[in-house]
């Protein structure tokens, strides 16, 4: 994923400002099973004689609980017109050339939305989709990023639409209208992440924000795991109660990864999906140091403790079951230092 800036101005970046009547969004909710649209991307060059070489200082202790930026703490001298047109290429590989500043974003993606929120554009953001929940303010709406409705994201008059995949040519539609879409899809790791806080900056006038949010969220994941206990423990996280796991390929494995624990699901993913089904005669001969819940989909504590045969799991001998917030391990936006926070007290217990 590559972003430039650019100060010239294009007569065909203006005539598709003009055209921009109308605007939409998508969302990528992890499915059922915790299907994950994995899709890489590259690296994200940022280029504007306009913009300050280097983020402001700033440090983890800077940051919220989530690792949220304080945009208050950013000189975002890029944060107006001078930093327009603006060109990001998304996901798909497409070069979104956006001619001025959006005003009215409509985001279908919820780690998006906390993204922008994270970086200052909060006033900027019009509406969002119905699974858009944090931060508490977003203007949540009933549009769906799952069935995009074409005709009602286009009633919310946006001029610029974000979402984590692309159902049904949705992004063609609508720019089709006029209406400038990037799609980002899902991060399947951690480097990914990070880049679309920087790529999502440069798209709504706050590059600096972008980047210190990503400078400050990597500070502060380190940080946890240089604070973590030196133990050899092992995990297995559900997704539901189907028993379905991520590995460590996957954006959510990576986290763990960031700690030095071992995935007991790791073996099993034979046909490499990131997401197998595991059996619980397996979980149980693997015997698990940890058991993370994690999915919207995932049993309680004690019904997992419940299970026949699981007594005999060190995770539920030692009453090392953890429930994590199915949002905050299910999305890539700042909140995954909570995620890691959680990983964190958990090794201490278990220590």
């Amino acid at each position: 994923m590559r972003c430039t800036l650019s100060t010239h101005p294009t007569s065909a970046g203006a005539r598709r400002r003009l055209l921009a009547a109308i605007g939409a969004t998508a969302l990528l909710v992890s499915a059922c099973a915790g299907e994950d649209a994995d899709a890489p991307t590259d690296d994200v060059e940022v280029e504007d004689d306009d913009l300050d070489d280097e983020p402001d200082d700033g440090d983890a202790d800077d940051a919220d609980e989530g690792g949220d930026a304080d945009a208050d703490d950013v000189d975002d001298a890029d944060a107006g017109e001078d930093a327009f047109p603006a060109t990001v290429t998304d996901s798909r590989g497409v070069d979104v050339e956006i001619a001025e500043r959006p005003e009215r974003i409509v985001s279908l993606s919820p780690t998006h939305t906390e993204i922008l929120f994270a970086i200052g554009a909060d006033e900027q953001v019009h509406a969002v989709d119905d699974q858009s929940d944090y931060p508490d303010d977003a203007p949540i709406t009933d549009l769906s990023g799952f069935e995009p409705n074409i005709e009602a994201i286009a009633d919310e008059d946006p001029d610029l639409v974000i979402a984590a995949f692309d159902p049904g040519g949705m992004a063609d539609d609508l720019e089709g209208l006029g209406i400038d879409v990037l799609i980002f899809d899902t991060a399947t790791n951690i480097d990914e992440a990070l880049e679309q806080y920087e790529a999502t900056g440069v798209a709504v006038g706050h590059a600096d924000a972008g980047e210190q949010l990503a400078t400050d969220t990597r500070e502060d994941m380190e940080q946890l795991a240089a604070d973590a206990p030196e133990a050899s423990l092992a995990y297995y996280h559900e997704l539901d109660e189907f028993l379905y796991t991520a590995t460590s390929q996957t954006f959510i494995g990576e986290v763990y990864g960031l700690f030095g624990l071992e995935n007991v699901a790791d073996p099993a993913d034979e046909d490499g999906s990131g997401f197998p089904q595991l059996s619980e005669e397996y979980i149980v001969e693997e015997n698990p140091d940890l058991i993370f819940l994690a999915g919207a989909g995932a049993s309680a504590p004690d019904e997992v403790a419940d299970r026949p045969g699981w007594d005999t799991i060190t995770a539920v001998q030692e009453g090392n079951l953890i429930e994590v917030d199915s949002d905050i391990a299910s999305r890539w936006g700042p909140r995954i230092v909570e995620f890691a926070e959680t990983v964190r007290d958990a090794m201490d217990d278990a220590a």
